[in-house]
C-alpha cells in the first residue's frame, strides 16, 4: 500500500507570495500621504483648528494602520486556510490512488494516476501533475504548467522531502502549489520516485481580500468625519473656558477691575481660572488701597495748603514790613530780612499752586470764560511783570477767543517765565490762528513761546509737564516771583489750564521733533497724576543744543455763542 508522507513544512517557495502580501502597502501609503498637507492647511487657523487638525490626523493614521493591519491578517488567514485545505486534500487523495499504483509507471497509467488524483482534490480548478522520472502526466492536457511549477519547488520536494507549497504569479494572475512526494509504505519509508504536485487557482481568495480592503478602506471617510465632528465638540468643551477667560482678561486689560469667570470642574482650566480671579481680586484690592491712598495724598496737600494761608499771610505782612525798613537795619540784619520776605513769597506762592493743582485733582477748576482779545491779554500778563522789554512779540491782532483771562494769564506766566529763567534770550512769544491738524475746518490758536537756549535734554521731553520735575536736579533754585515760578509746578498748572480749555502744550526743540502733550477733554481724576517741571536752561546738563526750546499752546478758537468745554 502507498501513502504519502507529509511533514508540514513550509517550502522554499514561500517567497512567491510576496508580491501579494504587500499589496496592502502602496494602498496605506496612498492614504497617508494627504494627512500631512491637511494638517498644514488647518493649522493655519487658530487653537480650535490645530485641535480638530491632531484629531483627524490621529484618527486617519489610526484608521489606515487599522485597515493594513486588517488586510494583512486577513489575507494570512484566507490564504493559510487554502493552503491547509489544499495539502490536506492532495495529501488525502494521493494515499488513496497511490494505493493501487504500480511503480515504475508507464506514461499511461501515470496519466490515469493524475487524472484519478486531480478528480477528488477539492473543488474548483485545480491541475494535477505526475511525476516519475523522465516521465510527466497532467491531468489537463490543454494546460501549461512548467512555469506555474517552479525549479525551486521542485528541488525541495525531491530533495527535502515532505509537502512543500508555494505562492506564484502566472500571467498576471495568483496560484497556489503544492507538491508531495510518494514514499513507499514499508518500515523504512523510502521515496519511491513519484512526485505529485497540484495547481490552485487563488484569484477568487484574492478577489475575497481585495473585497475586504476596499470595504474596511471605504470605511476610513466616516471615521474621520466622526473624529472631525468629536474634535469639534472636544474643541468646544475645550475652548469655551479658554474663551471666557480671555473675555474676562480683555474686560480687566480694559480697566473693568470686576471681571471675573466662573469656575466650573476640577480640571486645569479650572484651576486657571481660579487663578485668574485671585490676581484679579489681588489687583482689585491694590487699585482700591492706591485710589484711596490717592485721594488722602489729595486731600492732605489741599488741607495743608488751606491751613498753611492764614500764618502765611501773617508772615507775608511782616515780611513786609522788614523789608520796607530794610534800609535802616545792619547789612546782616538787612539781608537777612530781604531773604525772608523773597522766602515767604516762594512759599506763599507753592502754598497757592497746590491749592491749583488740588482743584484741578478734585475736578473743582471751572472756567469763567468771556470773549477776550489774545494780543491784549498777552502783552497785559507781561506788562504786569515787567517783560516787556526783555521779551519780543509777534501778535496777531484781532483775535478774539471765549476763554478765562486769568487762566490764559497764568499760561503766559509760566511759559514766559521759564524761558527767561532758564533759555536764553531772545526770547519770542508768537500769537497766530491756524486751521485745526483733522480737516474739520475749524480753526485754531496758537501761542508760540520760544528761547535760543540749549534746549531741552532728551530725557526730558517727555517728563517736562510732570509735577516737581526739575531737568536739571542739582541746579540751585532762584528766586520765585509772583507766576509761581521755581516751585515745579508751573508747566503742569499751564497744561491742566490749557485743557480745562479743550486745547494743550507742545514742547519741541526749535529744530527738532515735536513731542505732544495733547490734553483729552475729559480725563479720570488719576489720569492727572502726572505734571509739571522745569524746562531745560543753561543748567540743563547734556541739552541738545538744537538752539531753545519751543513751548506751543494750541487752543480751539471760540467766539461768543460757541460754548466752552
Amino acid at each position: 500500500m502507498w501513502r504519502g508522507r507529509s511533514d508540514g513544512g513550509a517550502g522554499p517557495g514561500g517567497r512567491g507570495g510576496s508580491g501579494s502580501s504587500g499589496a496592502g502597502s502602496p494602498t496605506g501609503g496612498a492614504r497617508r500621504a494627504p494627512a500631512p498637507r491637511r494638517r498644514s492647511w488647518r493649522l493655519v487657523g487658530g487653537l480650535r483648528a490645530r485641535l480638530v487638525s491632531a484629531y483627524v490626523v490621529v484618527a486617519l493614521i489610526s484608521a489606515v494602520t487599522a485597515t493594513a493591519l486588517a488586510y494583512r491578517e486577513a489575507r494570512t488567514a484566507v490564504l493559510q486556510r487554502t493552503q491547509n485545505a489544499a495539502v490536506d486534500d492532495l495529501r488525502e487523495r494521493v494515499a488513496a490512488v497511490a494505493a493501487d499504483f504500480d511503480v515504475p509507471p508507464d506514461q499511461r497509467s501515470l496519466s490515469r494516476f493524475a487524472a484519478k488524483v486531480s478528480d477528488g482534490v477539492g473543488v474548483g480548478d485545480r491541475i494535477v501533475v505526475a511525476r516519475y522520472e523522465d516521465l510527466v502526466a497532467v491531468s489537463d492536457s490543454l494546460a501549461d504548467t512548467e512555469e506555474r511549477i517552479t525549479p525551486e519547488l521542485r528541488a525541495a520536494v525531491h530533495t527535502k522531502g515532505g509537502t512543500r507549497f508555494q505562492r506564484v504569479m502566472w500571467r498576471g494572475e495568483p496560484y497556489l502549489v503544492v507538491g508531495m512526494p510518494v514514499n513507499y509504505a514499508d518500515g523504512d519509508r523510502r521515496a519511491s520516485g513519484l512526485e505529485v504536485f497540484a495547481i490552485s487557482d487563488l484569484r477568487a481568495e484574492r478577489d475575497d481580500t481585495a473585497a475586504l480592503l476596499d470595504s474596511v478602506r471605504d470605511g476610513i471617510v466616516p471615521v474621520v468625519v466622526l473624529a472631525a465632528v468629536l474634535a469639534l465638540l472636544a474643541a468646544g468643551t475645550v475652548l469655551r473656558p479658554v474663551r471666557k477667560l480671555g473675555r474676562a482678561t480683555r474686560e480687566l486689560a480694559a480697566g473693568d477691575l470686576g471681571s471675573r469667570v466662573v469656575v466650573t470642574g476640577h480640571d486645569e482650566l479650572a484651576d486657571l481660572a481660579r487663578t485668574f480671579n485671585e490676581t484679579a481680586d489681588a489687583l482689585q484690592a491694590s487699585d482700591a488701597e492706591l485710589r484711596e491712598q490717592e485721594a488722602k495724598a489729595r486731600r492732605f496737600v489741599a488741607d495743608v495748603s488751606h491751613e498753611l494761608r492764614t500764618p502765611l499771610a501773617a508772615m507775608t505782612m511782616v515780611a513786609t514790613v522788614l523789608e520796607e525798613d530794610a534800609d535802616q537795619l545792619p547789612p546782616d540784619a538787612a539781608r537777612a530780612a530781604r531773604t525772608v520776605g523773597a522766602e515767604t513769597a516762594r512759599l506763599a506762592g507753592l502754598v497757592e499752586d497746590l491749592m491749583e493743582i488740588s482743584r484741578f485733582d478734585a475736578k473743582a477748576a471751572r472756567l469763567n470764560a468771556a470773549e477776550t482779545d489774545l494780543a491784549d491779554t498777552v502783552r497785559a500778563s507781561l506788562a504786569l511783570r515787567g517783560w516787556t522789554d526783555r521779551v519780543e512779540t509777534r501778535l496777531q491782532e484781532g483775535v478774539r477767543a471765549v476763554v478765562d483771562r486769568r487762566r490764559i494769564d497764568v499760561i503766559v506766566a509760566n511759559l514766559v517765565g521759564n524761558a527767561l529763567r532758564h533759555g536764553a534770550p531772545p526770547v519770542t512769544v508768537t500769537l497766530a490762528t491756524a486751521p485745526a491738524a483733522d480737516g474739520s475746518g475749524a480753526p485754531w490758536v496758537t501761542l508760540a513761546v520760544s528761547d535760543h537756549g540749549p534746549g531741552l535734554p532728551p530725557g526730558a521731553r517727555e517728563r517736562v509737564f510732570d509735577r516737581f520735575y526739575k531737568a536739571d536736579e542739582a541746579r540751585t533754585r532762584g528766586t520765585g516771583d509772583d507766576s509761581g515760578q521755581g516751585s515745579g509746578l508751573g508747566t503742569a498748572i499751564a497744561l491742566e489750564n490749557a485743557r480745562l480749555h479743550g486745547g494743550t502744550i507742545e514742547v519741541a526743540d526749535r529744530a527738532g521733533t515735536v513731542n505732544a502733550m495733547k490734553a483729552r477733554k475729559a480725563r479720570n481724576p488719576s489720569d492727572r497724576a502726572g505734571g509739571s517741571g522745569a524746562v531745560s536752561g543753561p543748567g540743563a546738563a547734556g541739552g541738545s543744543g538744537c538752539g531753545g526750546a519751543v513751548f506751543t499752546l494750541r487752543l480751539p478758537l471760540r467766539r461768543t455763542g460757541e460754548g466752552t468745554e
